[in-house]
């Protein structure tokens, strides 16, 4: 695969802790999703396992209680 092929997504830096991700911090949680409504890989977060663990917990807690939809109809 040429570089020019490869995606053009900018990475998000990996200063999040782990006490500050919470699935009422709505905000910390949309940097995480994609346009599409998808959970950021860890190859794209530059996150810990733990700290992707925990992302993904309090995305999916989030959607449950619909502060985040599950899919992105804008698209």
């Amino acid at each position: 695969m040429k570089k020019s092929e490869r995606s053009s997504r900018k990475r998000l830096s990996a200063t999040v802790t782990s006490d500050l991700i919470d699935y009422k911090n709505i905000d910390l949680l949309r940097r995480f999703i994609s346009e599409r409504g998808k959970i950021l890989s860890r190859r794209m977060t530059k996150l810990t396992s733990k700290q992707q663990r925990s992302v993904t917990v309090s995305i999916k807690r989030a959607r449950i209680l619909a502060l985040l939809p599950f899919i992105n109809r804008d698209s």
